[in-house]
């Protein structure tokens, strides 16, 4: 990357130095390697989003090939893309197979036939509302 040697380091340390004196010549350095981190950690992410977004694509280019060749006779690369992609597919339905609707249906909804909504309580019309169990002050009420 740079053609930096042990001579220019020392020399750029010593420099360091003799600027930031030795209480924050650590603390610079740790910035820097800090940085020099988030970079690295940054270029390494966006290089494994690219490779993905590259296989994603040419995936996706078989899987066109395959469609239209009538899913028969597929080369070795088209099937194995194919294969895949079902394999993707089956394992995103996984977590819906074991998935109970009956028990979604009946956990706690409330019904659409009921008058009050169940966080509003009251005994009659003259008292003040409560909400979740606190009172609210009824203006029209008289101390």
């Amino acid at each position: 990357m740079f053609d930096i040697g042990f001579w220019e380091l020392m020399l750029i340390g010593i420099m360091g130095l003799i600027v930031l004196g030795p209480e924050r010549l650590p603390v610079a350095i740790r910035t820097v390697r800090g940085w020099i981190t988030g970079v690295r950690n940054f270029s390494d992410n966006v290089k494994s989003e690219l490779t993905e977004e590259l296989r994603i694509h040419e995936l996706h280019a078989n899987l066109k090939k395959a469609e239209q060749g009538g899913m028969k006779n597929l080369s070795p690369e088209i099937a194995e893309s194919v294969k895949s992609l079902q394999e993707a597919a089956e394992m995103v339905r996984e977590p819906f197979k074991n998935m109970d609707t009956k028990s979604i249906d009946d956990n706690n909804i409330p019904s659409s036939t009921s008058n009050q909504s169940p966080l509003v309580e009251s005994n009659d019309e003259s008292e003040s509302y409560k909400v979740n169990n606190v009172p609210t002050i009824d203006k029209d009420k008289k101390e």
